[in-house]
């Protein structure tokens, strides 16, 4: 999230941990998923759960899994992913990694519904001999993690924001904040983050919320109650990600608020690119998910091998890869998650945000 290219520095890092795995993985039958896989009988593989923490976030279905399964599969061809995903219910993920150790799981790389309740997770696991790997969130207890600077993340957001509203011309007015998940540790950290530039922003946060499972409807009704009250004194709204910033985006249009003031988002979600290209939401974090998968796929294939993955750095005493997110805005789009390949072209440019697009030089 800082204004380095920090998508080659995150492709070397994953490359890199991958050196010492390779080696320890033989070929052999393509990597398989599903939450019942059972694995390549006799091939002598490992076998890697994947525990995903929800669907309503796009980038784990679509990007998350596929990513992690071909990068295992691209080091460790006869590995097995044994995949899950909770739905964002913690119970149902604390079954999911209990299946996964009695199906022979070699490590688990969990991101948890519930950062404080994966910990019974990771204790199970350990008590069994089989390392974790938190994933995308923090998870205490942990044997590796893998993630980017979630403090940074709301810094960044938060710093957008005051910008965009200062280049409007505005030097006082309201604020809102609509957070992530309280049971989300990244949440807290985007949460503190975005406070330190806002506290001393010079505007006022005149509401905030903590949005239960990152649920957009429920960022839409709370956005809705707290139209009337800051209509007329709204400059700026810090949304934690896309989907509770398309909530509250809803909100204010069915509110009647006109122009829309900026919001900002996390994930770069197509609906939210499309959203900026079209100038209802002003920006989102793009976070490079391949060489994070990657990341992770190197770190657990080497823990599954009793190997001792490769680190960037500690958190909170435990060995690390820490990525770094990146800011975009309209102008930022082609660089980024286009130059990517995260979307084509096509599909970010269909309907009323066409004649954006071409303005933004996409096309």
């Amino acid at each position: 999230m800082r204004a380095r290219s920090t998508r080659l520095a995150g492709v070397a890092l994953a490359a890199g941990l991958g050196i010492a795995s390779l080696a320890a993985c033989s070929s052999g039958a393509d990597a398989s998923s599903g939450s019942t896989s059972g694995g390549n009988a006799g091939s002598g593989g490992k076998k890697i759960a994947l525990l995903l923490p929800e669907s309503k976030t796009t980038r784990y279905e679509t990007f998350d899994r596929p990513l992690f399964e071909a990068a295992v599969k691209a080091s460790c061809a006869d590995c097995t992913v044994l995949y899950s995903n909770a739905d964002q219910d913690a119970g149902k993920q604390q079954q999911q990694a209990e299946a996964a150790l009695t199906q022979g799981a070699n490590v688990l790389v969990l991101d948890p519904v519930d950062g404080k309740a994966a910990a019974s997770v990771v204790a199970s696991a350990k008590g069994s001999g089989i390392p974790v790997v938190a994933y995308d969130r923090f998870i205490q207890g942990a044997d590796y993690y893998v993630s980017f600077d979630n403090a940074t993340v709301g810094k960044i957001q938060a710093q957008t924001l005051v910008d965009l509203v200062k280049k409007g011309g505005k030097t006082s007015g309201d604020l809102v904040m609509i957070n992530g998940s309280p049971t989300d540790p990244n949440a807290a950290d985007f949460k503190a983050g975005a406070h330190s530039v806002l506290d001393g922003s010079g505007f006022k946060i005149a509401a905030e919320y903590d949005t239960p499972d990152w649920s957009p409807d429920k960022a839409q009704q709370w956005m809705e109650g707290q139209v009337s009250a800051v209509k007329g004194n709204l400059v700026g709204v810090y949304a934690a990600n896309d989907g509770t910033a398309g909530g509250a985006i809803a909100a204010l249009k069915g509110g009647g608020v006109n122009p829309l003031p900026p919001v900002t988002g996390q994930d770069s979600e197509l609906a939210a690119i499309q959203r900026i290209l079209a100038g209802d939401q002003a920006m989102t974090i793009y976070k490079p998910i391949k060489p994070e998968a990657e990341a992770a796929a190197k770190a657990a294939i080497a823990l599954a091998n009793k190997q001792t993955p490769q680190k960037t750095s500690d958190f909170k005493s435990i060995a690390a890869t820490i990525l770094d997110p990146i800011a975009v805005t309209k102008d930022k789009i082609k660089d980024t998650v286009v130059k990517d390949g995260i979307y084509k072209t096509a599909d970010i440019c269909s309907g009323a945000v066409a004649a954006a697009c071409t303005s933004a030089g996409i096309s």
